[in-house]
Order: C-alpha cells, then sequence, then structure tokens
C-alpha cells in the first residue's frame, strides 16, 4: 500500500495554503507564471521531498543526475524569506511575456541534523517553450557573502 502523504494547511513557502499558492503547480494543474513563483513552488517541494518536481522544474542543461533528495537525511525546513520581491514588482512595468530570464534572492532556513543552517541564494532562471507553453526553470544559483 502506498505511503499517504499528510499536505500542509498554510503554504511552506509562507503563502495562506498550500491549495490555493504552491499545490496547483507541484500537482500539475498550473504552471507558475513568474520565476518567484516557480522558486516558490520549489522550495515547498523541497520542503515535502518531492523530487519528480524539482526535476521538472530544473532546465536540462544544468539538471542534477543525481538523487536530490537523500532519503533519511534529518533535514527539516523552517521558512523562507524572498529577498528579492520588491525589485520585481517594480520590474512589473517590463511585460510579464517578455522577460525571458530572471533572477529571485532568497534566504531558506533549516535544521540538517539538528543544526540550525541559512541557505542565501541568488537563483537564476529561465523561461522558454516547454509541456504546455511557457514555464520558468531554475537554471543555478550563487550564494552572496
Amino acid at each position: 500500500m502506498p505511503k499517504k502523504t499528510t499536505l500542509p494547511a498554510a503554504c511552506p513557502c509562507g503563502g495562506p495554503s498550500y491549495a490555493s499558492c504552491c499545490g496547483p503547480y507541484i500537482e500539475g494543474a498550473a504552471i507558475p507564471a513568474t520565476a518567484e513563483a516557480l522558486m516558490r513552488s520549489r522550495y515547498t517541494a523541497y520542503t515535502l521531498g518531492n523530487e519528480p518536481y524539482l526535476l521538472a522544474t530544473w532546465h536540462s542543461s544544468t539538471r542534477p543526475t543525481e538523487p536530490i533528495i537523500v532519503a533519511g537525511e534529518k533535514l527539516q525546513w523552517l521558512g523562507l524569506e524572498v529577498k528579492s520581491a520588491l525589485r520585481l514588482r517594480q520590474r512589473k512595468a517590463e511585460s510579464d511575456n517578455a522577460l525571458l530570464q530572471d533572477t529571485v534572492e532568497f534566504v531558506a532556513r533549516c535544521k540538517l541534523n539538528g543544526r540550525a543552517q541559512r541557505l542565501h541564494e541568488v537563483s537564476n532562471f529561465v523561461r522558454e517553450q516547454g509541456e504546455g507553453g511557457l514555464r520558468w526553470y531554475y537554471v543555478d544559483g550563487s550564494f552572496p557573502e
């Protein structure tokens, strides 16, 4: 019998509810319209251990071939803070359809083997033709000091 996964009421990315935030993306019912929405849904997928979604949203040029989620790893995701949301809103003057590259800066907090960790990343995304039309893909990231 398959293991039943309990989905969170509130969205792990900080949204009001999983069902109205990242859930539709992770379950394939919708495509994230912005790089930020994709980044948030990828964070949520990490909290849920959903490796298929992470791989599907990773650009083929940089997608890892090794497993992303390590079975048995004592990893607990604690929260997400998007640092570049204001910059993204200021860029809204540019047409969403014309935007084919974007960056999202964030800080994700977690506990790994009981020790607090902080991941500060500036992620790079591209928007290109994929299954169902134009869609965002995670390419890579850098880690500011």
